[in-house]
């Protein structure tokens, strides 16, 4: 199968793309860079330099490379941006997602696996989040998320779009072999930030709150390695049918504490990080988590990597390996220009 992977220079797209091609796809990959590396694009798939809002670049790949399906990562993804700027998110995350949806009506793709969010749920009733949640979002990110959702259930409607929506919270890991891992610019995930103070001696690992009705006192979240994330979206795209639609939450179930992360980290390295135990941020629930039993049931997913330490030991295979991420490999694998 003929796939186009938006986003694929992403952290969670490149390790899809490796993932597809491991088993046996066709794998093109649009991306701008803007966020994404070229180095973490696997060299046996086609990176083509563009973006989602360019319809004519679109249908030129889409006729061209007879895509037969598309799996969506390019989006903009930092909640505090998004309230600071929201109208870049309205843009790029919905605004050419619609773009997107109409190249692929106008050229007959028949199938679309959409990387969705667990913020489109907001602040949920109930814990562990389940699929029949009500959507509330709370900051624009996770409205241009539900909003995009709206319109991929609409066009599936009108056109016969087949459809899978994945939401999941917290992506971390590296993939096994080290090749490619995270690397964001800022950098907002907390496993990261734990290992880049690893690095860098003087500094300290940032915990806010460590009163909330937890066990610890500090938040628990929702973590999933990203190699188990991307066996779920070729599950999903396996599963996708023309003029039928599915959403499915990723998640671990139980969640992890900001204190049994740090101590994964700590085991993993071999030694103690310093700690600044800082006020509460505004907003933080104490428990975020996601059922996962609707794709374990329907679709068979089972997390190969579900411990906290062999996920933090694969993130720092990769960082160790990378203390400045990407960037000293950038001048590196050629991308072909836009058709």
């Amino acid at each position: 199968m003929r796939i186009l992977v938006t986003g694929g220079a992403g952290y969670i797209g490149s390790h899809v793309v490796k993932e597809l091609l491991h088993q046996g796809y066709q794998v093109h990959v649009l991306d701008n860079l803007s966020k994404g590396h070229r180095k973490a694009v696997d060299p046996r798939a086609e990176l083509i330099l563009g973006a989602t809002s360019d319809y004519e670049l679109l249908k030129k790949i889409f006729q061209s490379l007879r895509i037969e399906a598309v799996m969506h990562f390019a989006a903009n993804i930092e909640v505090g941006e998004s309230v600071a700027d929201p109208g870049k998110y309205y843009l790029n995350n919905f605004g050419n997602s619609l773009t997107l949806l109409k190249a692929m009506r106008d050229c007959e793709v028949p199938k679309l696996v959409f990387s969705s969010t667990a913020a489109v749920y907001g602040n949920p009733q109930q814990i562990p989040i389940r699929e029949e949640e009500s959507l509330a979002p709370i900051n624009p990110y996770g409205r241009s998320k539900m909003m995009t959702e709206m319109a991929i259930e609409d066009f599936s409607k009108a056109h016969g779009l087949g459809y899978t929506l994945l939401r999941y919270f917290n992506v971390a890991g590296a993939h096994p072999e080290g090749q490619i891992g995270e690397d964001h610019r800022p950098e907002s995930h907390l496993i990261p930030r734990i290992l880049a103070t690893a690095l860098d001696p003087q500094s300290q690992v940032q915990v806010y709150g460590n009163d909330y009705p937890t066990p610890d006192g500090t938040c628990i979240r929702d973590y999933v390695h990203v190699m188990d994330l991307a066996q779920a979206h070729i599950l999903a795209l396996q599963a996708t049918e023309p003029g039928h639609g599915e959403v499915y939450n990723i998640g671990s179930q139980n969640g992890f504490s900001v204190l049994e992360v740090l101590r994964a980290c700590e085991k993993v390295l071999g030694f103690k990080l310093a700690v600044n135990m800082a006020a509460r941020r505004p907003g933080d629930p104490a428990v975020l988590v996601a059922s996962s039993e609707k794709i374990r049931r329907a679709l068979g997913w089972r997390p190969r990597y579900p411990d906290m330490e062999t996920i933090v030991k694969h993130a720092w295979q990769w960082h160790s390996r990378h203390p400045q991420g990407y960037a000293t490999a950038e001048a590196q694998a050629p991308a072909s220009p836009p058709l």
